[in-house]
């Protein structure tokens, strides 16, 4: 069956969700953040999700900008930067995280050659909508979709039954792309195409269900969509 349907998370996967902490490092007064920046990215990206799995599993579920600004608590705890200022500015950086370099081309290609295109992600409708305007790829994309609609983080099957629910799809008409191994393997136990984009070249995660195209960057995508 064709693939019709590309569907992309978008933390980690579009969005560089260094960004913030990066970003941050580099602006006047920021010395002290730029000698443990990459470690303080790290750290709020790791507590964040976490704490969706946690929620999804307490079934104690919150908005994601609150998940994300808890992460950041104990991340600039761990980094012995508390700071209010600090933590209010990385959270408005946040909101405008940067698309990897290849990301417009690769969606505005896949317009062209017919496929409709979508976000499924954690965030909520706000950051979405925040994030990509500030990229500039909300015209490249036919839906943004959020697990706040169904209340309950990924990898719940509801989460990617969102697709369907949108355009009418069947699983294995859709190419399901995510940076994130466990997602990839939701995915794909809800019966979705799943490419995996392993930036970092790390292993395969020990779980059910593995990705079916491992990529290093989402260059391919629009190829691999076509030889599907």
């Amino acid at each position: 069956m064709p693939i019709t349907t590309c569907v992309f998370d978008a933390y980690g996967t579009l969005f560089d969700v260094a960004g913030a902490a990066r970003a941050a490092a580099a602006e006047p007064g920021g010395a002290t953040l730029a000698q443990v920046w990459p470690k303080l990215a790290e750290d709020w990206r790791r507590k964040q999700l976490e704490y969706t799995w946690l929620r999804a599993i307490t079934r104690r579920h919150a908005d994601f900008r609150v998940v994300t600004s808890d992460a950041l608590d104990w991340a600039l705890e761990a980094a012995n930067l508390s700071d209010a200022a600090l933590h209010k500015r990385l959270m408005a950086l946040y909101d405008t995280l940067p698309a990897y370099p290849e990301v417009p081309q690769m969606l505005t290609t896949l317009k062209a050659q017919g496929y409709a295109t979508a976000i499924l992600s954690n965030g909520s409708p706000g950051m979405l909508e925040a994030a990509t305007n500030s990229a500039g790829i909300a015209p490249t994309l036919d839906a943004v979709l959020s697990v706040e609609d169904v209340g309950v983080f990924k990898p719940d099957d509801r989460v990617y039954a969102q697709v369907a629910d949108r355009f009418g799809t069947k699983p294995q008409e859709v190419l399901f792309v995510s940076s994130n191994g466990w997602d990839v393997a939701g995915a794909a136990g809800f019966g979705f195409v799943t490419a995996w984009v392993n930036r970092a070249g790390h292993p395969v995660d020990r779980l059910p269900h593995r990705p079916a195209h491992i990529l290093p960057d989402l260059t391919p995508i629009p190829s691999l969509a076509g030889a599907l």
